[in-house]
């Protein structure tokens, strides 16, 4: 300060002296009126090169005092820099200042809004809880009006067991003054309980709760119990009933049977939709076991029955009565029988199916026939006579009788019965040409067995399983008849016997013709031809050195790649088999027919020829 207050007072530096500066401590310096002097110059001048450090120096020259001056002035800039400084300095520490006071207004900021936050959680919370707690007064008032409402509704059924204890107790009198009341709250309880169907409500909630869809199942739980408690001991005492009625009659039981349990199956449902109306599973449940029981004591029997018509009559019960007539007409009410129904016939059917096995080889395969079944022409030509008597006898009575008992071979679909009089045939022929012998009283027994046995069979199983033992019935009875008719012709003729075993074959063409089904079967055979030959061809001795040799040319090799065996498919159809052995029959016939007429004429011929010859 004190050097910019002498260079206030000061020359400009041009007005010094340049090249004598000596005498300036001499020298007055001029300095403007208007400009405050100072105390001492010298002091002042002093005070400035003590402030430079320039105290022990003197200015001699000009480059000294420009040395001095530059020295001056930038001191002086740097006085007059300083309060800028400090100012900037001190602006510095406001700024600071300021940015801390920021930060905590930031901080604070911060604060605030986690405040709100928190404000808004715990007042939301706060606002849940009363709504709430407002929901809960709300169910609790609910809940307060339903409880005291069921209590009104569960007084009528309290009254159960002071009513019960009142009516059983000894002292009862109906002159007392309380039996009247009882009465009139009894009849209340009844009018109440007819007019508010409980589980019918309970049946409307279903949908809307879990809870009550098990408070219903267990009421049909104990609803069926109850039932099978009921019912269980009647329907074994019934059925033991049945059983010892018709212990020799088994067609009999099983239609008693039967029909019981379908009287059973349709009273209980239409009791159970008395009381609810959605069905449950349960109850057909229920009906099977109780069914089931009957069919316990159905199957020891069956196991036992070999009457093949016996059998089949009992598959027309199950089949055509019961599942298709009853079942069909009913399939609701009556799905649980149904069931045990199937399951029965389907008992009845395999034991059909395995007598009929042992039928056809004991009486069809293994027929010996007596004298009489190979009596031919004999029988024939006397049933022939028979009934030329009866018909001379008929044109002198004045009304036509028929002297012949109803016979009938049943014909699977109903429609080649012929009628003649009092008389069924199985015989799409006209009704003149029927003869005596043609009645099938007249044929040979292991045909009428035959085709017997395929009529009882052929709606009483399925049609694969039928076509089966079709098959087996019809080539056995194809072999007996051959055998028959080998024997005719050993014993009578050989014409005899052709047309005898042509008789038959056109009787079985013509009855197994209505039997609308594929007499053909598909039968799979291991041909091991080409493993035989690959066997042999391995233990040739002159194989033996290849078993073992390491290329194509190996026997083992060779045996596995060529020797595998062959599955071969081959079709046996009986119904060809028969058009098959009628073909050869005939004309093995027509043969033998034509050599009885020609062959004398031929040897006739032979002659002429042989005298033509010579004369020639």
């Amino acid at each position: 300060m004190y050097i910019i207050k002498l260079a206030e007072t000061l020359l400009p530096f041009q007005q010094l002296p340049i090249e004598d500066l000596c005498s300036l401590a001499s020298r007055s310096i001029t300095v403007p009126l208007t400009a405050a002097v100072p105390e001492s110059t010298e002091d002042i001048l002093l005070k400035g090169f003590t402030a430079l450090n320039m105290e022990n120096e003197k200015i001699e020259t000009a480059q000294q005092f420009y040395t001095w001056f530059s020295k001056i002035q930038a001191r002086m800039d740097q006085d007059e820099g300083t309060k800028y400084r400090e100012m900037r300095d001190y602006l510095y520490g406001f700024q600071e200042q300021c940015d801390a006071i920021l930060n905590d207004v930031n901080t604070a900021l911060l604060h605030l809004e986690s405040l709100q936050k928190q404000y808004l959680f715990v007042s939301t919370k706060t606002g849940t809880l009363h709504e709430a707690c407002e929901q809960l007064l709300r169910e609790q008032s609910e809940l307060v009006d339903l409880a005291e409402s069921i209590q009104q509704k569960l007084s009528y059924f309290n009254e159960l067991e002071n009513i019960n204890a009142k009516l059983n107790s000894p002292t009862l009198s109906v002159n007392s003054e309380g039996f009247i009341p009882t009465l009139a709250k009894l009849d209340d309880c009844i009018t109440y309980v007819s007019s508010h169907c409980l589980i019918e409500q309970i049946e409307q909630r279903t949908e809307k709760s879990s809870e009550y869809q098990q408070l219903l199942s267990e009421i049909h739980q104990c609803y069926l119990d109850q039932r099978e408690l009921l019912l269980g001991p009647s329907i074994s005492s019934t059925i033991a009933d049945l059983t010892s009625q018709n212990n020799k009659d088994h067609c009999a039981l099983v239609r008693s049977g039967c029909a019981f349990l379908v009287r059973v199956c349709q009273d209980e449902h239409r009791l159970y939709n008395e009381f609810f109306t959605k069905p449950t599973p349960k109850l057909d449940e229920l009906l099977e076991k109780l069914c089931l029981s009957w069919y316990d004591v159905f199957r020891p029997l069956i196991i036992h029955v070999n009457h093949l018509e016996t059998l089949s009559e009992l598959c027309g019960i199950l089949k055509n009565e019961m599942l298709e007539d009853h079942v069909q007409n009913n399939v609701e009410q009556l799905g649980a029988f149904s069931a045990v129904a199937k399951q029965m016939l389907e008992d009845v059917q395999e034991r059909l199916v395995y007598r009929t096995h042992i039928y056809i080889q004991t009486d069809i395969v293994g027929y010996k026939p007596a004298p009489g079944d190979l009596a031919y022409p004999d029988k024939l030509e006397m049933m022939e006579q028979i009934a030329q008597s009866l018909k001379d006898e008929q044109t002198k009575l004045p009304v036509a009788d028929s002297s012949f008992a109803d016979v009938q071979l049943e014909d699977p679909d109903s429609k080649n019965v012929i009628k003649s009089g009092n008389t069924e045939v199985l015989n799409p022929r006209p009704q003149s040409t029927i003869s005596p012998a043609d009645l099938h009283g007249m044929w040979y027994p292991t045909v009428r067995r035959t085709l017997v046995c395929l009529s009882k069979l052929y709606r009483c199983i399925d049609r694969a399983v039928f076509q089966g033992l079709s098959q087996e019935a019809l080539s056995a009875c194809i072999h007996s008849l051959l055998g028959a008719a080998d024997s005719i012709i050993k014993n009578k003729t050989q014409t005899d016997g052709q047309l005898f075993l042509i008789k038959h074959l056109l009787i079985l063409r013509e009855q197994i013709a209505p039997f609308h089904t594929d007499f053909a079967i598909k039968e799979i055979s291991l041909d091991l031809k080409k493993t035989r030959e690959a066997a042999f061809k391995m233990l040739n001795p002159r194989s033996v050195p290849r078993l073992f040799r390491l290329s194509s040319n190996n026997s083992i090799l060779e045996f596995l790649l060529e020797g595998s065996p062959e599955i071969k498919e081959h079709y046996i159809d009986s119904k060809k088999e028969v058009d098959r052995n009628l073909k050869s029959a005939c004309e093995k016939f027509i043969q033998h027919q034509t050599k009885l007429f020609v062959g004398h004429l031929e040897e006739f011929m032979t002659k002429i020829n042989l005298l033509l010859s010579a004369s020639n």
